[in-house]
């Protein structure tokens, strides 16, 4: 254990770098960063279990930052570990330098996640967890078992509404590894906490099923009998309530304290206030950006105990896999993030099913096939047909993680955070279900699993007007373009940001469910229908799907008229061209699962399936934006430009214009 003179000189080494990134920067947080220094620096000086030579080391303790804008805290932090240098840190907020303005997920430099909005962060932690129980029970792997996830949350995140799903979750399913530290400063940006919360935070915890242990955290002493205590908590997650002080140690310009003061937690301390509090803090003010000797020394000793404690996991890993040679071949796959070997052949689809039974069908082969696979649902399994999965396997409960299935209650948002937290923990695949109008609720995550480039599978069904007796409230029209957008938005490798497939009939979603499952590099997505949906003619080669748009089989050579759908739509383009027949026009029928997929095809393939100037017309159950970048401005698209109504779905079809017969009248009145 370290002397308190060393800790609080670490502690206020990591106030006196935070404070200076931000002045140096002209913009930033400083005082959140000051207050937490203390919990941050015994974590990282006396707790925190990695391999500082395998960064990446499968059973690592990870640490999950929830306040983004707290980086300053974090980057100073993993400076004193050697993940960052002086002058990374000089350069926060600037073009090009790897010190952005909120951290973005680099397991190599010590950063787990990227924090996103308020709240999200902490959620992920909470799907590490998950993800390290079903590890641990899935593999026997002791590693697993000892591995501690960490999270940081601040005000803002204890409010933001993500927090009471991931409470009752991690309450729930007793994640023992979990431990959260709650900076509980009492400001925030514009006001300070009580001016818009009175909520006992420990007793709401507390009827999560959580431990929760209230210290001054600014305390070393405190905060490591807190840091004791959670470790030794085998059935709960521990909530460490730290009341911390703003902007610690700052002083105004007239050499008053600038503690506990909103000022202090967006914007930088600024002329004689930043230097005097420099000169508290013992440091510098014209050469602010240093590693003290008895900090560095302190370090240097925790890299060599690490030494000894990673080694002897290592060990214990060692003989595990000895005894179980095929179990860590197969982890070393889980972990290499390679798409899984799947046998498709061995998925069975009935004819004129919906997509989303088709999907269920997939499911069940997943679940026998891909044992390091999760799949998660809304409380809405048996009607989004994850059920298919679920058939194969059972749902975590606590103390049980050997199941597949994670049940995550009505929490949309909750879900598909810890789906993405499960998937940075890292050998896990995770898919999460739910009905296509509720996305609205995921948006967030979306973006999130984007952004980090995470390959979770977002499985969404009753994906039109066509949910029908459930009005317009349940019915999703402008969802898809929305989706559709992650498409075309490019991620910072150039890829597109996500995949979003549509499949138009039960042999395409087995197609498309294959595409999602070698996508290793994006989130995917598969919105799927409620109804069942025709067949496409007879002899369509289902497999160029994979080129994102492809000609139909039963298209005519040298077509008058090309027309073009995703989902269920191109079923209804199959009726129509049949009656279009009958007056001697030929067609051409493309089924476009995904846009941004075909955008990604040669030039020349693209010209093959719907050539420039050609006659194009397009229908589509959202918004005609939809269809827009492969119509053309010189074609026509039906589509829904309105919110749906209550009826049954063939009422609606006949009502809204989306039936065989409307498609011949509007193509014979183009051409």
């Amino acid at each position: 254990m370290n002397s308190k003179q060393v800790m609080d000189h670490a502690a206020d080494n990591i106030r006196i770098l935070a404070a200076s990134m931000v002045e140096k920067a002209k913009s930033g947080h400083p005082g959140g960063a000051m207050g937490g220094a203390d919990f941050i620096n015994v974590l990282y000086a006396e707790y925190l279990q990695y391999d500082p030579q395998n960064p990446t080391w499968e059973g690592r303790d990870r640490f999950f930052l929830d306040p983004g804008h707290m980086a300053p805290m974090l980057y100073s932090q993993l400076a004193l570990i050697g993940k960052f240098s002086i002058d990374e840190l000089k350069q926060l907020r600037q073009w090009g330098s790897p010190t952005p303005g909120h951290p973005e997920v680099d397991v190599k430099r010590g950063i787990e996640n990227t924090s996103g909005p308020l709240g999200q962060g902490h959620i992920f932690a909470v799907g590490a967890a998950i993800a390290a129980k079903f590890l641990a029970a899935r593999t026997g792997n002791p590693t697993f078992a000892k591995e501690t996830i960490y999270a940081y949350i601040s005000d803002g995140g204890i409010q933001e509404e993500i927090s009471q799903g991931g409470g009752r979750i991690a309450g729930c399913l007793g994640l023992d590894n979990l431990v959260m530290f709650y900076d509980s400063n009492d400001i925030q940006l514009s006001t300070e906490t009580n001016a818009v919360t009175t909520e006992d935070t420990a007793m709401k915890y507390r009827s999560w099923g959580w431990n929760v242990i209230e210290i001054n955290g600014n305390d070393c002493q405190q905060i490591r009998e807190a840091l004791d205590a959670a470790k030794a908590e085998s059935k709960r997650p521990t909530l460490i309530i730290g009341k911390c002080i703003m902007g610690k140690g700052a002083r105004k310009d007239d050499n008053s304290s600038y503690e506990h003061n909103c000022k202090t937690h967006g914007a930088p301390l600024g002329g004689d206030a930043y230097k005097n509090t420099m000169i508290n803090l013992g440091a510098d003010p014209e050469n602010p950006f240093v590693i003290f000797d008895d900090v560095k020394e302190m370090y240097a000793k925790r890299a060599e105990e690490l030494k000894a404690i990673v080694a002897a996991r290592h060990e214990e890993e060692n003989a595990w896999a000895t005894a179980n040679p095929e179990k860590a071949a197969q982890l070393k796959e889980w972990f290499s993030g390679a798409a899984p070997k799947i046998d498709w052949t061995s998925v069975q689809q009935k004819a004129n099913d919906a997509t989303r039974n088709a999907s269920a069908a997939v499911l069940g082969v997943l679940a026998e096939q891909v044992p390091n696979m999760i799949c998660a649902s809304a409380d809405l399994s048996n009607s989004d047909k994850t059920d298919g999965f679920l058939k194969k396997t059972h749902a975590f409960v606590n103390g049980d993680f050997s199941g597949a299935f994670f049940q995550a209650g009505v929490a949309e948002l909750t879900m598909a955070c810890c789906c993405i937290g499960m998937t940075l923990h890292g050998g896990v695949i995770a898919a999460c279900g739910t009905f296509f109008v509720f996305s609205d609720y995921m948006k967030p995550a979306i973006r999130m699993a984007a952004l980090m480039q995470l390959p979770v599978k977002f499985i969404w069904t009753h994906d039109a007007f066509r949910v029908g007796e459930d009005g317009p409230t349940h019915e999703p029209v402008e969802q898809e373009a929305q989706i559709r957008l992650m498409e075309k938005l490019k991620n910072h490798h150039g890829k597109n940001s996500m995949l979003v497939l549509r499949p138009a009939d039960a042999e395409e979603t087995t197609v498309c469910w294959k595409l999602a499952m070698e996508n290793v590099d994006t989130p995917s997505a598969l919105i799927l229908s409620r109804q069942n949906i025709t067949m496409l003619p007879a002899g369509t080669d289902y497999s160029q799907a994979a080129k994102g748009a492809y000609i139909v089989a039963g298209s005519d050579e040298n077509p008058d008229v090309i027309l073009v759908a995703s989902g269920s739509e191109v079923s209804t383009l199959a009726a129509g061209a049949e009656l279009l027949h009958k007056d001697g026009i030929k067609t051409r029928i493309v089924s476009v699962p995904s846009e941004g997929l075909f955008r990604s095809q040669s030039k020349e393939y693209q010209e093959s399936i719907i050539p420039a100037g050609a006659k194009v017309f397009g229908l589509t159950a959202g918004l005609p934006v939809n269809l827009q970048g492969l119509v053309g401005a010189n074609g026509k698209i039906w589509g829904l430009e309105s919110f749906g109504f209550s009826a049954p779905y063939k009422v609606l079809d006949e009502k809204l214009g989306f039936t065989a017969e409307n498609v011949y009248n509007q193509v014979k009145a183009m051409l």
